[in-house]
């Protein structure tokens, strides 16, 4: 049991009986007499799904110990994913929900860490940034003024983000996989354009 005010990204957890996975844990302390309060954003790990929740901050959680092993993608057919051991060739499916965002993220030969609950897998710890190739977005602008301007690109993984203006087709940048959102460029692009 830890207290909820200490809730991290990443942590799993079981909540009504069912096991979840913090995505998000923001904890915001009170004043006076009230007491802090974590808002928290989780999935459940058993069907995908997501949900938040308020804790109170000294309220105990039970935290769950997830084993978290070296795995590397292979293929995805239909909504199994498909993962391999790179020391013993073993491979498991897992079900496309249970990777939320992450699964569009996916190139093959990633090696990430799948993980695992009563020997059940149960899920996949990606990076929270991840490089994608820019496969189509509208031409490079440099125009003055607002800089608030962003356009629509479409990556490699066929997934649209908004991006700033001065980003081209064929760059290479940095996504929030959980939000989805550009972060910036990858970190080749920024050295190539010093």
């Amino acid at each position: 049991m830890l207290p909820a005010s200490d809730l991290r990204h990443g942590m799993a957890i079981r909540l009504e009986g069912e096991p979840y996975k913090v995505m998000a844990a923001d904890y915001h302390g009170g004043g006076g007499k009230m007491g802090g309060v974590t808002h928290a954003k989780l999935r459940n790990l058993r069907t995908g799904t997501t949900r938040e929740q308020r804790f109170r901050g000294e309220e105990p959680v039970e935290l769950l110990e997830v084993e978290r092993r070296a795995m590397q993608f292979l293929y995805a057919e239909g909504e199994a994913i498909c993962f391999m051991s790179p020391e013993t060739f073993d491979q498991i499916n897992i079900e496309k929900a249970l990777l939320g965002h992450g699964a569009a993220y996916l190139t093959e030969g990633m090696a990430l860490q799948v993980e695992f609950l009563d020997g059940q897998p149960v899920g996949v710890a990606f990076p929270e940034y991840i490089e994608v190739r820019v496969d189509e977005t509208a031409p490079p602008a440099h125009a003055l003024g607002d800089s608030n301007v962003w356009k629509e690109a479409r990556l490699e993984n066929g997934v649209t983000v908004l991006v700033p203006p001065f980003v081209a087709t064929g760059e290479r940048i940095r996504v929030d996989v959980e939000a989805g959102k550009y972060v910036g460029r990858a970190r080749e692009e920024r050295e190539r354009k010093k």
